[in-house]
């Protein structure tokens, strides 16, 4: 069996069909009659596309079909100062932050907002909800694509130290949606330092009317694929 063929093989276990896959990657409808192994160009295409294929399987038919996942779970609860309780289960959806007008919004509007899919994993704390993480700033603890799972909270109930997915106002009409730990400023009682995990980025100071939301990182999780 040829690579080309494979193809065809993974196009039916996805549900894809012929066109839809030569369309979406500008192939020619005849791409996949041929039974040959493609060229290396076109092989690259189909795996920067196609994430979950197994590169091995598709160029030599060794291994699985579709690559093996390996997830991590972390619960944030070292260093702390109170102990969270266990839920045994709940399910805890994850939204698409790019997809809604902001994390004040998503927090106060009280109607569902873009629901990826819900997450359910047994004895975590109480979350209200997970976005995936973009940016090196909390590296290695946290690296882009990791997903954080979060409890709303206000600024009187703050631990300082702890680590918080915030909104930070710009202006009227922009917000910059990070994560970090909240510290204590020297600049007096009105600010807060905000401080990352990696080195390269420096801390700030903020003047707490600056932040418009604010949500206690509870848990984070990574998914490792295996190739």
């Amino acid at each position: 069996m040829g690579s080309t063929e494979r193809v065809r093989e993974y196009l039916d276990y996805k549900g894809i069909s012929k066109y839809k896959f030569c369309n979406d990657l500008r192939f020619s409808n005849k791409f996949l009659d041929n039974s040959s192994n493609m060229a290396t160009d076109k092989a690259c295409k189909i795996l920067h596309y196609y994430p979950d294929l197994n590169s091995e399987w598709l160029l030599t038919g060794n291994g699985p079909m579709i690559k093996e996942e390996n997830t991590s779970v972390v619960v944030m609860n070292s260093d702390r100062k109170t102990v969270d309780s266990l839920h045994a289960n709940q399910e805890i959806p994850l939204y698409d932050l790019e997809a809604v007008a902001g994390l004040r919004e998503l927090f106060s509007s009280g109607e569902p907002q873009r629901i990826l899919d819900t997450i359910k994993i047994p004895n975590l704390p109480k979350c209200d909800g997970a976005i995936s993480v973009t940016g090196d700033s909390m590296y290695p603890l946290l690296k882009s694509g990791d997903i954080i799972l979060y409890k709303e909270t206000e600024f009187e109930n703050i631990f300082f130290g702890e680590m918080y997915l915030l909104s930070v106002k710009l202006n009227d009409w922009e917000e910059y949606i990070t994560v970090k730990y909240v510290q204590k400023s020297e600049q007096g009682q009105e600010y807060v330092k905000l401080v990352s995990q990696n080195w390269h980025h420096q801390p700030k100071d903020i003047h707490i009317s600056k932040i418009s939301a604010l949500a206690l990182i509870k848990a984070s999780i990574r998914i490792n694929t295996m190739m």
